[in-house]
C-alpha cells in the first residue's frame, strides 16, 4: 500500500511538471507572437509615416526639407508624452552642455510645460522676475506679444533670455484669477547662489532658506549650520520657491538629518526596475527639531527631501502643497548630433508614494497673505525711513514663516532627547 501511494505521488509530480512544461511552452509562444504582432504593428505606423512624408514631399504647394519635416515630426511625438520629454535639436543639445558658471542675462524664472502650457515653475528669490511679481503656477500666455500657444521649452528659454539690459514683455494668466496680468522685465546677469538666509531669528531657531540644489549646496549648508551650532535649538528649512536641481545635492543635504543608509528616495522606471539612494555619513543634525517650509514654488528635489524629512518623522512640513515635478528625464544623443530628453522613471518618497503631478501636502496648510497694493506703498515707505530695522525682521512680514516659528515654539517645548519632532497626525 506505501508503496503504491509513494508510486501515486510521484506520478502525480511529474503530471505536474508536464502541465507546468506545456503553460511554460504555450506562455513563451504567447509572448513571442505578442512581440511579432507589436512589430508588425510599429512597422506598419512606420510606413504609414513614411508615406505621409512622401505625400507631403510631393504634393505640397511649397517645396519642403525633409530634415525640418522629420525634426518637426519627433517634437510632436515627444511633446505628446508628458511636459518634460522633448527632442533638442543640434543646436538645442550643443546649449545643453555650455557651462554656464551660474551666470547668464535672463529673467531669473524657472518654467516647464504644464498640460501643454507654458507655466512657472518658480521666480527665483532677488531675479527680475521675482522682484516684478511672478509667481508659481503663472501660466505665460504670451512673450513679446507673441501667443505661447505650442511653443517649446527650448524656444521659450531662447524668447527670455537675451541681453542683459534688453527688455521684455509677458502676459500672464494667474491661477484661480480671470484677468490677464502683463509684465515688463529688464533681463540681468542671473548670479545663482544656494542659500539665502542662515540666522538664528527668534529663542533659538534658526532659520536657512535654499533657493536651489547645485554642486556645492551641501557644502555651503554645512558651512552655515555649523556657524549656527552652537545656539541652535530648532531649525526651519525654506525651501519655498526652490525648483530643485541636483538629485546627488537633495541626498546629500537631507543626509544630514537622518541615520546614514535610511532610504531617501527611489526611482521606478517601466520595467519596474528600481533603484534607490540612501543617506550618505558625514555630520549629522539628529537631534534638532525640524520644520521645513513647501508651497507651489516648491519642485524636484526640494520635494525629495522634504518627502524624505516627513516619511521619516523628521520633520514637519508647513506652507502650501507642492509643484508635483518627480520625474527622471534621460538624454540620449542621436546621430545627427540632436538628442532625445525622455521620461525614464518616476521619484518616490520612502513610504511609496508618487511625486509626480501628486506633490506634497503640507502637514499644517497655511497660504500665503496676499499684499495690498496700499501696504507695498507702506512697505516702500518704511524701507527709505528704516532700512536696517526692516532687514533685521525679514521674517514678520511673512505669514507662514511667523506660524513656523510658532510651531517650532510649541515642538521644542514638547520634544524629547529621543523624539526630536512629534508625529503630526493626518
Amino acid at each position: 500500500m506505501a508503496k503504491l501511494q509513494k508510486s501515486l505521488k510521484l506520478y502525480g509530480v511529474l503530471i505536474l511538471i508536464v502541465v507546468f512544461s506545456f503553460v511554460g511552452i504555450v506562455f513563451a509562444i504567447n509572448v513571442k507572437e505578442q512581440e511579432h504582432q507589436e512589430k508588425e504593428d510599429t512597422l506598419k505606423q512606420v510606413e504609414l509615416f513614411a508615406d505621409a512624408l512622401a505625400l507631403v514631399k510631393s504634393q505640397y504647394v511649397t517645396e519642403t526639407n525633409s530634415k525640418d519635416l522629420i525634426y518637426a515630426a519627433i517634437e510632436g511625438m515627444m511633446s505628446s508624452l508628458d511636459p518634460y520629454s522633448q527632442f533638442l535639436s543640434p543646436d538645442d543639445y550643443k546649449e545643453l552642455l555650455v557651462n554656464t558658471e551660474g551666470e547668464f542675462g535672463g529673467l531669473g524664472i524657472e518654467i516647464a510645460l504644464r498640460n501643454k502650457l507654458l507655466t512657472v515653475i518658480s521666480p527665483i528669490e532677488g531675479t527680475p522676475a521675482w522682484k516684478a511679481g511672478i509667481k508659481p503656477l503663472d501660466i505665460v500666455v504670451k512673450i513679446d506679444e507673441e501667443l505661447t500657444r505650442g511653443i517649446t521649452l527650448p524656444d521659450a528659454v531662447k524668447k527670455l533670455r537675451g541681453k542683459p539690459g534688453t527688455s521684455v514683455k509677458l502676459t500672464v494668466l494667474r491661477e484661480n484669477e480671470k484677468e490677464l496680468k502683463e509684465f515688463t522685465l529688464t533681463r540681468e546677469i542671473i548670479k545663482i547662489k544656494d542659500i539665502k538666509h542662515a540666522e538664528i531669528i527668534e529663542d533659538g531657531i534658526a532659520y536657512v532658506k535654499l533657493l536651489e540644489f547645485r554642486e556645492n549646496t551641501s557644502k555651503d549648508l554645512d558651512t552655515a549650520l555649523q556657524g549656527l551650532e552652537k545656539n541652535m535649538k530648532g531649525l526651519i528649512l525654506d525651501l519655498r520657491n526652490n525648483p530643485g536641481g541636483l538629485l546627488s545635492s537633495a541626498v546629500e543635504i537631507a543626509s544630514k538629518f537622518v541615520d546614514k543608509d535610511k532610504l531617501i528616495v527611489y526611482t521606478q522606471s517601466r520595467d519596474e526596475e528600481k533603484v534607490e539612494y540612501q543617506a550618505i555619513g558625514g555630520k549629522k543634525y539628529l537631534k534638532v527639531p525640524m520644520i521645513i517650509l513647501i508651497n507651489s514654488g516648491s519642485a524636484s528635489a526640494s520635494e525629495i527631501v522634504a518627502g524624505a524629512m516627513r516619511d521619516h518623522k523628521r520633520a514637519v512640513l508647513v506652507g502650501e502643497k507642492s509643484f508635483g515635478k518627480g520625474s527622471v528625464q534621460t538624454v540620449v544623443p542621436l546621430v545627427d548630433k540632436a538628442a532625445l530628453r525622455i521620461t525614464t522613471s518616476h521619484y518616490y518618497t520612502p513610504s511609496g508614494r508618487i511625486i509626480q503631478k501628486e506633490g506634497l501636502t503640507p502637514d499644517i496648510v497655511i497660504k500665503e497673505e496676499e499684499s495690498s497694493d496700499e501696504k507695498n506703498k507702506e512697505d516702500e515707505v518704511f524701507e527709505k525711513i528704516s532700512k536696517e530695522k526692516k532687514d533685521e525682521k525679514f521674517y514678520k512680514k511673512d505669514l507662514q514663516l511667523r506660524r513656523s516659528i510658532d510651531i517650532m515654539k510649541g515642538i521644542m517645548l514638547l520634544s524629547t532627547e529621543d523624539a526630536p519632532v512629534p508625529a503630526v497626525k493626518k
